[in-house]
This record gives C-alpha cells, structure tokens and sequence, in this order.
C-alpha cells in the first residue's frame, strides 16, 4: 500500500501540481490539507497513509517538548496556520507556522516562487505574505489538540524599519505567545529589505535582548516558559558567524535553526536561476551541513541545534545529526518527493543508527567531532 502511494505521488500528483503555478500549487496544497481536516476521519486517513510510528531510538526531547520523530516541517508552507492538523497527521516530528509578522502583509509582487527541477531546488521571493499575528492566534487557540510540537516563526513587517523592529517581535509575542510551544526569531530572509542585518553588530543582541524580555513578561502572565531559537542565513563568513554565535549564546535563547535560504547560485541548471530571492533544496546542503559543524564545535553542543537545508534523504538528515544537528527539518524535499518522504527519512535513519552502533538519535549528535 505504502509503495503505491509514492507511486502515486510520482506519476499522477507531482505531474499535475508542477504543471500549474508553484504558488497556486502552493495555495492548493495547503488550503487541500487545512480543508481535509474539517472532515470527520480525514486525519485518521492521512496518518494510515503517510502517518511515521514513533519510536524509541528517534523520539526526541528537547527544549521541555517531546518530538515524536525528529524531522519537521520547516518554516514558509504553513505561514498562517492554516493546516496544522494536515501536517501534524503526514510523518511530522514538529512544525513551524509563519513567518508571522504583527500586521497581516501582501508581500512582494507575483510571481515569486520559482521551480528549478534539474537541480531539485526552489527560489522564492515572497515577502512574509500572511494574514498577522492576532488571525493566526484565532486558528491556533482554536485547535482542540496538537499531535506534534508548533513553533511559531516571527518576523517583521516590511514597512518597519531596522531601529524599530524589537517593537514587531514583541507584538508577535504577545498575540501569540499562549499558542506556539516554541518560537523562531527570524532575521534570515532575505526577501525582506534589510532583515539580514539583524543578525550583525549591536541589533542582533538588542533585538534578543527585545524578546527574551518579552518571552519572560508573558511567561510571567501565562504561566510557563517557552524555548526561542534564531533562524540564521547561510550566506555570512566565518567571522560573521562566529560573532552571531557568540551573541545568540549570551542571549539566553535556547538554539539555533542553520539554515535559511541562500542568495548563492552556484552550480545550477535551469534557466530560473536568474531569479532573485532565497534559494532552497539540494543546492544548500553542504554549506547548511557546514554552518551546522561549525556552530556546534564554536558551542561545544552546548546549544542545541535544528539542521534545515538541502534535506532529501536519510543520508542528508544523518550528515546533519552527525554535525551537531539535534533536530532537521525539510520543506523543499516535500515539494519533490511527496509526504512519503517522512516514512524515507524515518526509516533511513533507523538502519544509519543501527549501522553505526548507535542506540538513540542523541548518541549520534555531534559524532563527526569526537
């Protein structure tokens, strides 16, 4: 049955969504999985289809959340929290939900998502299109359950500038602060003018300093604290990195997610590749892995890690773990390969822990550097 399912994502589903617009695609694919949801034993259907069983050796905790596998759903396919439930019943670990900004923003002009097929990668220039922090806290305070942990990504309005975006973090926290059950600064798009250069000089330790205030405020009202990581890029040197690692250690955050999208267009194929925007899929995977190394052996571990970039196979998911990733997560992949690719990746690291002689996913973190 399982076989027949990726069989019939290969040669009926894929066809289809990539002979129609990668955005409407996009929209199809996500408002499909929020509508299923509505209906009585859809859930149930998906999880028997492309449903991953936990188990022991991959079950992850980490950040006071329990993870039942460790690949997730990176941020950018769900960014309103509209299928939720969708994701959490196709092999998903966790999910983030966003980029969320205070007020809900159109983004840049269409098109703006690109597919580059030969090179099993995607460029997309999209602008934190979402509908804002207070509609996706009406979506997420509405789920009954959760099956999976969602962290809620948070950025800033376009029309914000740079001197004023702690404001917009902060509002973000604040809506929605009772909803996510972790959160992700993010300062890496570069699809938003100036948000990079967050992650450089004193705004990157103001804006942290911003929201690690205001996560202990709500906590305070709330009850309970909540991990917040930082999404970083790809494209910065190696002393620009070790800088960003050293201030987002004395932050207080909890980790890290190496990496965002990338502006290099090295090696590619198609004809897209003149488009501006960040680019993600196979092409990022050695200098995520990479960036993933270098974090881990600056911290000596001792901040955890979500490796995302260029994820396709098991392999890819193990290079990561193996440099210092604790937890991945894929987007690109599931545009190519299909909600199969879960039950691939799940079962792929099972046989590479085996092989290796490791009892548990966490012996495997940072092995490359013992």
């Amino acid at each position: 049955m399982r076989g027949r399912v990726d069989v019939l994502y290969r040669n009926i589903g894929k066809p289809i969504f990539f002979r129609l617009d990668p955005e409407k695609a996009h929209h199809l694919v996500v408002g499909g999985l929020g509508r299923a949801s509505g209906v009585v034993g859809a859930d149930a259907v998906m999880r028997g289809m492309y449903g991953v069983n936990e188990t022991p050796d991959l079950a992850v905790d980490l950040f006071g959340l329990h993870f039942p596998t460790p690949v997730g759903l990176a941020a950018g396919l769900d960014k309103n929290a509209q299928a939720v439930k969708g994701f959490s019943s196709i092999g998903f670990g966790f999910m983030e939900v966003g980029t969320v900004t205070p007020k809900g923003q159109p983004g840049n002009e269409q098109p703006r998502l690109f597919r580059l097929p030969p090179d099993e990668a995607l460029i997309n220039r999209m602008g934190f299109n979402n509908e804002g922090a207070e509609a996706m806290a009406k979506r997420l305070s509405a789920l009954k359950e959760r099956r999976i942990p969602v962290a809620v990504n948070i950025g800033k309005n376009k029309a914000t500038p740079n001197e004023k975006a702690n404001d917009d973090y902060e509002a973000c926290i604040q809506a929605l602060f009772p909803y996510g059950d972790f959160f992700v600064v993010n300062i890496s798009s570069p699809n938003t003018p100036d948000l990079r250069s967050l992650q450089h000089g004193s705004e990157l330790s103001s804006l942290l300093e911003a929201v690690m205030n205001e996560m202990s405020r709500q906590a305070k009202i709330h009850g309970g604290d909540k991990a917040v990581l930082v999404k970083i890029a790809p494209d910065v040197s190696d002393e620009e990195l070790e800088f960003m690692v050293d201030t987002i250690s004395a932050s207080g955050v909890s980790g890290i997610i190496a990496t965002n999208t990338t502006l290099s267009r090295d090696g590619l194929t198609h004809s897209n590749a003149k488009e501006t925007g960040g680019l993600s899929g196979k092409p990022l995977r050695n200098r995520s892995t990479e960036i993933v190394s270098r974090i881990y052996k600056q911290t000596g571990g001792s901040l955890p890690i979500i490796g995302s970039g260029g994820i396709f196979t098991a392999r890819d998911a193990y290079d990561k773990i193996r440099a210092g990733a604790s937890l991945v997560e894929i987007y690109t992949a599931l545009i190519y390969e299909g909600p199969e690719v879960n039950r691939k990746l799940h079962s792929g690291l099972r046989e590479l822990l085996a092989r290796d002689g490791f009892s548990h996913i966490s012996e495997a973190v940072g092995a490359n550097h013992r």
